[in-house]
Parts: structure tokens; C-alpha cells; sequence
């Protein structure tokens, strides 16, 4: 009877060993990607490799797929409906793609339980399917690395957790992808000028794994029952070296049209260029606000509401362009407290402008709104 009791016993023991132990044939790990040329690589990117030796397959699930060459492409991009998916193709393919543009792979093999890797594997071919797979793609809040960030948590569980690898308590989206746009500062400039206020707010541990790196760096010292979950990781491909920061455009080009402003407003005999300085400001700043106003109200993406640059990029600077002197006084002296205003705000931190880009294009606005002042108050009396 004993004899039956410890058959018994040992067979339990065996289950559970089974059930802890990888017994599906299946190798997990995270790819996660540098950054590229390319302004849609400057983040990096974010895959899940799966090996399954039963079945002989080697593949990358990669959330980051879209489609190109739909004849909707840019509309749907530009008001943020664009539909990314889950795609799923041989590792060999995804290694020759990174490697044809210089960019790096770096692996992190999983060291999970047979039934936590089939939960992990059963969830992604779920998503695979064809009315699973589509998602409507939000750089900050739903990509490529939040996708799978919340797959490790749905799939291991309460137990599960990611390391802390938040920099800074008060570190917000703003401060963090003006790190990665170190080099292309019209992309930083541009960008910085249609995100609203929204992607200031300081982020959480959690929220900042919406980038690759981050996200790579989560699951370094994450654990699942109070162990590590990576076994070891290694580097699949080296990448090009980073590229050094170039002339900065949006400074150049603010800057002389500063200097152009200033001095036509010092030499009487400029009148001509200074009515041209004036108009093209008042027009150019009143069209990029109406832009903004399209991005916050007429496109799903999230970060573009709330932009409080519109107090400085005033739309109605448009109509004011043509307006006559006569009747621009008072709309002087508002536009300069709303540009001040945006200032203030900056400095609290509700909304941070690129000031060093902007600084130059702000005095020229304050110089433009100053002299419309002077001429009306001049010709009431």
C-alpha cells in the first residue's frame, strides 16, 4: 500500500515539474530593434520571436505591419486611422530586413514555464487571426512595444512584474522623445509644435515601456514568482553606429527671420519688406494654428489635443494678415498676452514649447504685434 502511496506521490511531483519545466518545445524571446534613418525607425521597434522545434517553425509575431500601399494610405495616416497588425513570418526574413538597413537586433530568451509559454504562444495566434489582428495604431498609447507589454501581463498574470526603469519621476513623453530626436531637428521641431499638452504630464513606469528600449529594459528585471523571466541575451546584429547631430534647420531659419525683423523695423527705408515680414508672419503662424486645430479636432490622435500652442499660433492671424492697420490695435495687444501667456505655461510646465527653436519667432511675432500698436495708436491721433 505504501508502495502505491509513493507511485503516487512521485507521479504528483513529476506533473507539477512538467507543468514549471519547458516541456511545449517552444523558445520565447523579445526582439527589440534600434533606431533607423528613417523617421517611422527613429524609436526603435518591438517583436516576439517563437521557436517551435515540434513544429519546425521559427517566427517573429510583429505588431508593427501596416499597409502601405492602400490607395487611403496618407489620409488615414495624417487623421490617425490608420489600422496596424499582427503579423507573423520567418525569423530569417525579419533578421535580413534589419540588416539591409543597418539596423541593430538585440534578444532576450524568456525563461518561462511550459504552460506560461503556451499561454503566451495561444494568445498571439489569437491575435493573428484575421478578425483579431487589426488595431487602430496610437504611437503613445497603443504601438508596437504597448501591444506587447500588455500581452506578458494578460498572459503571466498577478505574479508578473516589470522592473522600475522610469529615469525620473517627473519625466513626461515630451522630455523623452526629444531624447531619440537628437539629429533630425525638423522632425523634433514639427512634432513638438502639433502635441498638445496631454503628452506632458509626467509618465509612470508602465506608460514609459511604450518605447522598445524601455520596454527591453522592463523585462531585464522583471519577475514572474519571484524569479528573473530572462535566461540570457545576446546581440543578433550589431547595426550602424549612430549618426552625429547635424546643423540645427529650424534654428537657422528662425533666427533669420528674427534678424530680418529686427532690422527692417530699425531702418524706415525697409517699409516694403517690413509690410512683407509682417503679412507672411501673421499668415504663416494663422495657418500652422488652423493646422493644429484640424490635428486636435479633426484626427483620432490622442496627443495632438489640448495644443496650447494655439495662444501664440493664433488661427485668426490669417484673417489679421489682411486686415487693415486701422482696425488691428486691440487684436495686438491680445495676441501679445496670449503669447505671453504661453510663455507662463511653459515655465509651469503645462505645456513646454521648443524654445530654443521657437525663441527667435516669438520676438518676431512680439516686434510685428508691437508695431501694428504703435501704427494704430499713431493714426488715432
Amino acid at each position: 500500500m505504501l508502495k502505491k502511496y509513493l507511485w503516487l506521490l512521485a507521479f504528483l511531483m513529476a506533473i507539477r515539474a512538467q507543468a514549471t519545466t519547458d516541456s511545449s518545445h517552444v523558445r520565447i524571446s523579445l526582439l527589440t530593434c534600434g533606431s533607423g534613418e528613417q523617421p517611422w525607425e527613429t524609436f526603435g521597434h518591438t517583436a516576439i520571436r517563437i521557436t517551435d522545434t515540434l513544429a519546425g517553425t521559427d517566427n517573429v509575431y510583429n505588431y508593427g505591419t501596416f499597409n502601405g500601399y492602400d490607395e487611403n494610405f496618407l489620409i488615414n495616416f495624417t487623421r490617425g486611422k490608420l489600422l496596424y497588425y499582427l503579423s507573423y513570418y520567418p525569423f530569417p526574413h525579419f533578421v535580413e530586413e534589419y540588416a539591409q538597413s543597418g539596423r541593430s537586433i538585440r534578444e532576450q530568451e524568456l525563461q518561462l514555464s511550459g504552460n506560461d509559454k503556451i499561454a503566451l504562444y495561444n494568445f498571439l495566434i489569437n491575435n493573428a487571426k484575421d478578425e483579431n489582428k487589426y488595431y487602430k495604431y496610437d504611437f503613445f498609447f497603443d504601438n508596437c512595444a504597448t501591444r506587447i507589454r500588455d500581452a506578458f501581463e494578460r498572459t503571466l498574470g498577478s505574479t508578473f512584474s516589470y522592473a522600475e526603469v522610469l529615469p525620473a519621476s517627473s519625466i513626461s513623453f515630451r522630455n523623452i522623445i526629444n531624447q531619440y530626436f537628437y539629429r533630425v531637428h525638423w522632425q523634433r521641431f514639427g512634432v513638438n509644435l502639433l502635441l498638445g499638452s496631454r503628452i506632458d504630464q509626467p509618465m509612470t513606469n508602465k506608460d514609459i515601456m511604450f518605447l522598445p528600449d524601455y520596454l527591453e529594459k522592463g523585462v531585464a528585471g522583471a519577475r514572474l514568482n519571484g524569479k528573473s523571466i530572462v535566461a540570457h541575451q545576446q546581440t543578433i546584429l550589431e547595426g550602424s553606429k549612430p549618426l552625429p547631430a547635424g546643423i540645427n534647420g529650424p534654428l537657422v531659419l528662425t533666427s533669420a527671420i528674427a534678424l530680418f525683423t529686427i532690422i527692417s523695423m530699425a531702418i524706415p527705408s525697409w517699409r516694403k519688406v517690413r509690410s512683407v515680414l509682417r503679412f507672411s508672419l501673421l499668415f504663416f503662424t494663422g495657418f500652422l494654428g488652423c493646422f493644429m486645430l484640424v490635428m486636435w479636432w479633426g484626427t483620432d490622435h490622442q496627443a495632438c489635443g489640448n495644443n496650447l500652442n494655439l495662444l501664440w499660433a493664433l488661427p485668426t492671424n490669417v484673417i489679421a494678415a489682411f486686415m487693415h492697420h486701422k482696425n488691428k490695435g486691440r487684436y495686438a495687444v491680445v495676441a501679445i498676452a496670449l503669447l505671453l501667456l504661453s510663455l507662463l505655461l511653459h515655465l509651469f510646465k503645462v505645456q513646454e514649447l521648443p524654445l530654443l527653436e521657437l525663441s527667435p519667432l516669438l520676438l518676431s511675432l512680439l516686434l510685428v504685434y508691437g508695431s501694428i500698436y504703435r501704427r494704430t495708436s499713431f493714426h488715432k491721433k
